[in-house]
């Protein structure tokens, strides 16, 4: 197969949906010789922060002079941004040759693999022909029964935070969403835990007892001197001074502190990381849509927030930016969110909202949307075309920053209109 055609095979409508369940991707790998047995792996989950978290440690490890695998979902803009090898992306070709090989596997199965297990497999693949030293794997949803979930014995694990978030599949409570991010817990083996309530992590805690696990919880309140620009930000975290990361969001320098955890566990297992190594990692990570600045004149960012947690981190880091000064938001959400919440929560910091409805059938009408901001008390308006929403944001009040928020999938679309227009 050649790249197109290893992507629609990817994509094929029959691997529509979710099926939680390590089942398939056991067969699938052991079929395939079992790849992922190679890897040196920190598996990550976490309601919020996940992707933030591993494309840090990431840029930090590769600094270090370590061989990365990087695997993420959902992909941004390009399907091979799911799985980079030193930060480069997978190049087609190798795509469609491990691709290639992964189909004359799946399709002996009786049970045929989802679409994320067929990626996971292919990914797990691909940092082993690499020969990879380190990788760094986020979950792709939960934990106990995503396809990630089949490593023995990780370098490390990371729970990032706990919150509501697809509740239809791992629960309607922190402690229920929590048993299922602590499903990727193993033996022995240390794990590290971010921001949780004292329900989530109670959970947390009896699963680490069970299996031994020794235990690092972040102590955010060692967090000090925070100053945040459009830049990026400045902090202080327990003995180290003057932490940068360019990447803004108030929820950054969080993610920020698990990362610098992480470090400090990694050292005292004998990886060689520096202070220098540490530093330029930090400063030179990028990841996308996570308050990225797509402009600064006029001034553009572009937030992926789509829970309740993120967009209370989004209303908190617009005020940290701009005051009292009110901002405009083109948003656009998934129907299963939260959508009249995030229009309340987000009228405390919007002039004006130009709402769309993103490329994805699970989408929310942008007309009913704008109408949950008009409730609110703030002039909204529904556009079909991005296009029209993004020209009919940036030529209103230009003075005022426009912000994209909301779904991961608007953010391709929302960067091509405004490249028409800038």
């Amino acid at each position: 197969m050649d790249y197109e055609q290893s992507l629609a095979y990817i994509h094929s409508v029959m691997w529509q949906g979710s099926r939680p369940g390590l089942e398939r991707i056991t067969e699938l790998l052991d079929k395939m010789g079992n790849p992922h047995k190679d890897l040196k792996v920190i598996h990550v989950t976490g309601t919020n922060g996940k992707g933030s978290f591993c494309a840090m440690l990431e840029s930090i490890l590769r600094h270090s002079g370590y061989k990365t695998g990087l695997f993420t979902s959902p992909y941004i803009e390009h399907f091979e941004e799911r799985m980079m090898v030193n930060g480069e992306m997978i190049s087609r070709e190798m795509l469609a040759e491990i691709t290639t090989e992964v189909r004359a596997v799946a399709d002996t199965m009786s049970d045929l693999p989802t679409e994320f297990e067929l990626i996971t497999a292919i990914g797990f693949a691909f940092f082993s022909k690499m020969n990879c030293d380190i990788c760094v794997i986020e979950a792709g949803m939960g934990g106990r029964l995503d396809s990630t979930n089949v490593f023995d014995a990780p370098i490390l694990s990371v729970i990032t935070g706990v919150a509501l978030d697809h509740t239809a599949f791992l629960g309607d409570t922190t402690e229920k969403i929590a048993a299922e991010k602590a499903g990727i817990l193993k033996q022995d083996r240390p794990v590290l835990i971010g921001n949780a309530d004292d329900g989530a992590l109670s959970v947390i805690l009896n699963k680490a007892e069970e299996l031994s696990c020794p235990v690092t919880k972040v102590d955010y309140a060692n967090i000090e001197n925070l100053k945040v620009d459009t830049d990026g930000s400045t902090f202080d975290f327990a003995d180290r001074k003057n932490v940068r990361i360019p990447l803004l969001g108030m929820y950054q320098p969080r993610n920020a502190a698990n990362v610098l955890c992480a470090v400090d566990i990694l050292l005292g297992m004998g990886y060689r990381i520096t202070e220098e190594s540490l530093s330029k990692g930090l400063e030179s990570t990028v990841w996308k849509a996570r308050f990225e600045k797509l402009s600064s004149e006029p001034l553009v960012l572009y937030d992926g927030s789509h829970n309740p947690e993120g967009i209370a981190y989004a209303v908190s880091t617009v005020k940290a930016l701009f005051g009292d000064s009110k901002v405009k938001l083109v948003t656009g959400v998934m129907e299963d969110k939260d959508h009249s919440g995030m229009a309340v929560a987000l009228a405390s910091v919007a002039e004006s909202v130009f709402t769309v409805t993103p490329n994805n059938p699970r989408s929310y009408d942008c007309h009913k949307f704008a109408k949950e901001f008009s409730d609110c008390g703030i002039p909204a308006k529904g556009y079909d075309n991005i296009d029209e929403a993004v020209s009919a944001a940036l030529s209103h009040r230009p003075e005022l920053p426009l912000i994209g928020l909301g779904s991961l999938y608007l953010y391709s679309d929302f960067k091509k209109a405004l490249n028409k227009y800038l």
